[in-house]
């Protein structure tokens, strides 16, 4: 049985019964409920009236997301390219009609997520898209299921124009997506929640813990920052559709400085 976490929404290894805690959940980046942690099943979220919602993001990118939302409710990336789709970040949760509609956009090339949390049930589309799972091999230590999964460094080529990049941060493996033909050639960046789009859409977040409020130090946040810099990219998504629309190089780099002097104490006088 392929039990799935009620508040991370990652699914387990083949087991009879479910793990007593969720080891993605039971960590400082994330949280398990005051009663402990809970399960479900994609039978039971079918039975339920789980579905899969798909949304036309831009000309080639598809977001698809369960409704009612599973786990975290992460918003799925699809994108298309002239070799095939990318699914990145899937859901804690699949149908056979969002099966259908990626079906239709051309072979899948990869399933991939940005980090443990975006897990979700990747095995599950994996195996209905025919198509391996692409993870940064220094998270590997949170993986539970196997199947099917490629490991890499730093970089992987899923086609041309579309490349993983490990980065770091949040997560050790944390990875972002670098579409370099969309968004009319100007470029594309997936980012998780590596860098989090704020709600102003003017500037963003680096966070170790974002249900805990913990901060990574200035230093990370300005690897973080020329880590992206040398990839083609104006326009930035996290993983939840919230958008950067423009210029978002220079807003990582304005959001990466104020990070570092916020934390460097530069602006202690003003709290």
């Amino acid at each position: 049985m392929i039990w799935i976490c009620e508040t991370c929404a990652v699914e387990t290894a083949d087991v009879d019964d479910p793990p007593e805690v969720c080891a993605i959940c039971d960590d400082e980046r994330q949280w398990v409920p005051e009663g402990g942690s809970r399960w479900t099943t994609l039978e039971k979220l079918r039975a339920d009236g789980t579905r899969i919602v798909i949304t036309e993001v831009e000309p080639d990118l598809w977001g698809l997301r369960a409704d009612p939302g599973v786990g975290i409710a992460q918003q799925t990336m699809v994108i298309r390219t002239p070799e095939g789709t990318l699914l990145f970040d899937a859901v804690g949760y699949i149908d056979d009609e969002a099966v259908e509609f990626v079906r239709g956009l051309g072979p899948t090339l990869a399933v991939a997520a940005s980090h443990p949390h975006m897990y979700g049930v990747q095995t599950q589309w994996a195996e209905a898209l025919d198509a391996p799972v692409l993870l940064a091999d220094r998270d590997s230590e949170w993986l539970r299921r196997t199947d099917r999964v490629e490991f890499f460094d730093d970089r992987r080529e899923v086609a041309p124009g579309l490349t993983l990049h490990r980065v770091g941060g949040h997560f050790r493996g944390q990875t972002v997506v670098e579409w370099a033909t969309g968004n009319e050639g100007k470029g594309v960046l997936l980012a998780g929640d590596a860098i989090f789009t704020n709600p102003d859409r003017k500037t963003v977040s680096f966070m170790r813990s974002y249900p805990n409020r913990l901060p990574l130090s200035g230093n990370v946040v300005q690897r973080l920052a020329a880590q992206v810099e040398g990839l083609h990219f104006d326009r930035l998504y996290n993983n939840f559709g919230a958008v950067v629309p423009q210029d978002a190089k220079r807003i990582i780099r304005y959001s990466a400085d104020r990070h570092t002097a916020w934390v460097r104490g530069d602006y202690d006088h003003l709290t």
